[in-house]
């Protein structure tokens, strides 16, 4: 009788609990973020850093079909991104843009971390873990790189107000 726990098992609850964790955190840094002013930079920079992700595709175990990847950047882009774009708001405030926390945004956010982890759990069973990574990892780049593009779209236009108004006071 092999009293140790089995190694797969106890990969598939590490991997639950790290997704948890990584939530929790991503929600505790949304919370700290918004209502503070924000800046061009900001918006930017996080998914152009995700963007480095990419480089686990070198790794052939973490490789997928094309209509795999291209599919969950869809899904990605245009479900998941959706709720966010909607609770997410940007407003001036003086002489600067501040990010409106939405009281729907973090159940936003905890709705999509367990859509994730209920879909992680079927799409694992059907490929590798590895893959399944890669594959949420697109998903996961689809969302973010949407809803940063329209964040970047309203800080502009309150950019452009900003300076007609300082125009039309002078």
């Amino acid at each position: 009788m092999n009293l140790l726990p089995d190694p797969i098992r106890m990969t598939h609850i590490g991997s639950i609990i790290v997704t948890l964790l990584s939530g929790l955190a991503v929600l505790f840094l949304r919370m700290r973020a918004s209502n503070r002013p924000t800046t061009m930079r900001k918006i930017i920079i996080p998914p152009i850093g995700m963007s480095t992700g990419y480089l686990m595709f070198v790794v052939p175990e973490t490789r997928i079909p094309w209509s795999w990847a291209l599919a969950a950047l869809a899904v990605g882009a245009v479900l998941f991104a959706y709720p966010l774009i909607r609770t997410s708001k940007l407003e001036r405030v003086g002489e600067t843009i501040v990010l409106k926390r939405s009281k729907m945004f973090i159940l936003i956010l905890l709705a999509l971390l367990l859509v994730r982890l209920l879909l992680h759990d079927v799409v694992e069973q059907k490929i590798s873990i590895a893959q399944t990574g890669g594959l949420f990892f697109i998903l996961a780049f689809g969302m973010i790189a949407v809803w940063r593009v329209s964040m970047l779209r309203a800080y502009r236009k309150l950019e452009k107000e900003g300076v007609r108004q300082k125009e039309d006071k002078e």
